[in-house]
């Protein structure tokens, strides 16, 4: 099993920033893609950005160049640095793990832009 535990969301006025943090624990394979999904309210969810276990990034037109994925591998943990932040990217953020054969969802953290 894999639990994957997020923080870092909250309320901020358009034009700021946040960033959320998503630590996995648990019994990690070396192959994975890990990253961010946001459901905003009447939507589907959908892809924000993602990385795979061999450093490839891979990010929504909207949020490309204003949002940056990271990792640190010591620490099992992916980051998402979201700058100039607009009320259209408010949003339930969800992290994700996911590779052939399994597939694990956070809880979510709520993300809200509005001044």
């Amino acid at each position: 099993q894999v639990q994957l535990v997020e923080s870092g969301g909250g309320l901020v006025q358009p034009g700021g920033s946040l960033r959320l943090s998503c630590a996995a624990s648990g019994l990690l394979s070396s192959f994975y893609v890990m990253g961010w999904f946001r459901q905003a309210p009447g939507k589907q969810r959908e892809l924000v950005a993602i990385i795979n276990s061999g450093g490839t990034t891979t990010y929504e037109d909207s949020v490309q160049g204003r949002f940056t994925i990271s990792r640190d591998n010591a620490k099992n943990t992916v980051y998402l640095q979201m700058n100039s932040l607009k009320p259209e990217d408010t949003a339930v953020y969800y992290c994700r793990r996911y590779w052939s054969g399994y597939d694990y969802w956070g809880q979510g953290t709520q993300v809200t832009v509005s001044s």
